[in-house]
């Protein structure tokens, strides 16, 4: 097995000089965190199609409390975390039906990390904790179906690639890299990072390794037992791309796009390296809609005050390749200011979102500080019996 890693290895890292369906310049962008980038104010409608979307509510059955843990071309699914129910609701925002397979036994979840629903099979994919080897499959009524097991792994997090696969990311392989002996792991730790599996039964279809540099973003005391874990900032491994998917690994400092025909190809890159910063400033995933990459950054403190992490925001233009931070404002919010990251747009291709409280909404309303259409959906809710809003955002 592992000469056939190594193998896979080596075609993945002589595709990243390959030519790839997805457009990119000759010269790599690259962001340096040490400039003083200019602040530029953009409206969001400027560069992207806003709508409102609130997910109704016919009975409390489908009030919840989460978020949008996957989006298809017909719905979109939310597990309310308190009651372990999921919801589907139609791009309009109706509720369509639901179900709950919480509890103990080898059917159920304990509860719901994360979701990936199928149309065309009515798969949907569950991981919960207790078991994190394996994923769990069932019918849009809660019908269970099938697992699928893949040993040696620890699933934090997976994405839908195509038809047939999803790509799963194995923290294992970040334990196994910032393990101080690795004599003391199990011998089937996995640790290759991505992973592509077969949607019908869990083979195993590709390793996706990035060569991730043996740099640890965990508190250097945590390792002896004195002080925090880590990080203590986002690391959105993968987010979802019209064209493939984007993969970061925040070590080695470059965003990969992972495409449809499974090359992998260097989309964006931070200098200086992190181990070359102190403290150290670590690159968040990217954004990639329309004409601009969007990206986040984190600095790396993990002295008292400094938790979670400062992070800054960054927007690149992909025609000009201007840097800046860009400082974004809606018209139908008044003195709201919007921050565009991966984590917004980790399971929407075609953008990100947003998801606005109900009760900060209602006091804006009150202090006049709404208008257009979201003013006129917020009029019509009631904070006690109607769940939050979303704002889409749909590049241009």
């Amino acid at each position: 097995m592992r000469a056939l890693i190594n193998f896979i290895i080596v075609l993945i890292t002589i595709s990243l000089g390959a030519c790839s369906d997805h457009k990119s310049s000759d010269v790599l962008p690259c962001l340096d965190v040490r400039q003083n980038y200019s602040e530029k104010e953009i409206i969001l409608t400027d560069i992207a199609d806003v709508t409102y979307l609130h997910l109704s509510t016919e009975n409390d059955d489908y009030l919840y409390q989460g978020i949008i843990d996957c989006i298809t071309d017909n719905y979109f699914i939310v597990c309310d975390r308190a009651s372990g129910s999921v919801l589907f609701f139609s791009k309009d925002g109706k509720p369509k039906s639901r179900f709950n397979r919480k509890g103990q036994g080898a059917e159920e979840y304990i509860n719901v990390m994360a979701i990936v629903y199928d149309e065309d099979t009515d798969d949907v994919f569950i991981t919960t904790t207790g078991n994190n080897e394996i994923i769990l499959v069932y019918s849009s009524s809660g019908e269970y179906k099938r697992k699928l097991v893949i040993k040696g792994t620890f699933i934090n997090g997976f994405l839908s690639y195509d038809d047939e696969s999803l790509l799963i990311y194995n923290s294992n392989a970040d334990i196994k890299r910032n393990a101080i002996d690795e004599s003391e792991l199990p011998e089937d730790y996995c640790d290759v990072q991505f992973i592509r599996i077969s949607k019908a039964d869990g083979e195993v279809l590709d390793y996706i390794e990035l060569n991730c540099k043996k740099i640890s973003l965990q508190d250097k005391r945590a390792l002896k037992g004195e002080g925090r874990g880590g990080p203590a900032g986002r690391t959105n491994r993968f987010i979802k791309n019209k064209e493939g998917l984007l993969l970061c690994n925040p070590e080695n400092d470059t965003v990969f796009f992972y495409g449809k025909n499974k090359t992998l190809t260097p989309l964006i890159c931070k200098t200086p390296l992190l181990d070359d910063l102190d403290p150290m400033v670590y690159m968040n995933n990217c954004v990639d809609a329309g004409m601009y990459q969007f990206t986040e950054v984190y600095i790396v403190r993990y002295e008292e005050g400094y938790f979670p992490f400062p992070v800054k925001y960054y927007m690149r233009d992909k025609q000009t390749g201007e840097i800046f931070r860009p400082k974004i404002t809606l018209p139908d919010y008044k003195g709201k200011e919007f921050f565009i990251s991966p984590l917004r747009s980790r399971n929407y291709e075609n953008g990100i979102y947003y998801e606005l409280e109900l009760k900060e909404l209602k006091e804006a309303l009150n202090e006049n500080k709404l208008g257009g259409k979201l003013k006129e959906l917020v009029s019509t809710l009631n904070e006690s019996e109607d769940n939050n809003v979303f704002v889409m955002v749909n590049f241009k």
